[in-house]
């Protein structure tokens, strides 16, 4: 039995949509990795809404992955039992994203709170550890960041009067942050940087997700069951 007419079309369309599908799960995968390694870096471990945010986007991501998979597997085959569980899938990620979504503003602040603590608290760890201190100069070169809030969070520090990381150099140089100029250096603070960076990755990528799901994803799916379905009475 195979699908007729227009709905090659729309099935042609569920495989375009299927590979959109694997990107946005490949994205949410990289996206949440990198979430985990700058938390990491930075923050205590912990059962926290904070660590748990990078888990959630990487299941999110492989349920994705999954949801692909079976997808393509059910409109190769023409299956209407693999379509149906296809269909219901892409429903439970609208329900989780939502969720995801609820509680990312629910936990918004608890999550920066605790962020801005313990990047406050690895600052005060520099002068000490060798460790510590090559962590926060890649955040601050990666980020273009310097302290916490801004630049004037290292004054706090002992033995950082009158001086940065040299990583806080708009040019790193070696003591370049040996009684600085303003000018010379970058002053937002990496707490906020780093929050942007995580709004603007987690959201591009969940909304795609989202977008795809509800406007292809289950017309697509539903079209072609219905075909599928047809087909089945007419035999």
């Amino acid at each position: 039995m195979a699908v007729e007419g227009g709905m090659k079309c729309v099935k042609f369309l569920l495989y375009v949509l299927l590979l959109a599908f694997c990107a946005c799960a490949v994205g949410l995968i990289a996206v949440g990795v990198a979430t985990q390694l700058v938390l990491n870096q930075t923050m205590t471990r912990g059962a926290t809404p904070s660590f748990l945010l990078p888990v959630v986007i990487i299941a999110v991501g492989a349920f994705l992955f999954l949801v692909a998979f079976v997808g393509c597997c059910g409109a190769c085959k023409e299956n209407y039992c693999l379509m149906i569980t296809f269909a219901i899938f892409l429903s439970l990620i609208m329900l989780v994203e939502v969720a995801a979504a609820i509680a990312g503003y629910v936990f918004r602040d608890k999550v920066r709170s605790e962020f801005n603590k313990d990047f406050r608290q690895q600052m005060k760890n520099y002068p000490k550890a060798n460790e510590t201190a090559s962590i926060l100069d890649k955040m601050q070169k990666d980020f273009k960041c310097c302290g916490a809030a801004n630049y004037t969070d290292w004054e706090k520090i002992p033995t950082m009067a009158s001086r940065v990381p040299d990583s806080c150099c708009v040019n790193i140089t070696n003591n370049c942050g040996v009684h600085f100029v303003v000018k010379d250096i970058h002053t937002e603070g990496c707490v906020e940087k780093i929050a942007a960076w995580l709004r603007k990755n987690v959201l591009v990528v969940a909304a795609a997700a989202l977008g795809i799901a509800f406007i292809l994803g289950i017309v697509l799916a539903c079209c072609l069951v219905k075909s599928i379905r047809s087909g089945y009475e007419v035999m």
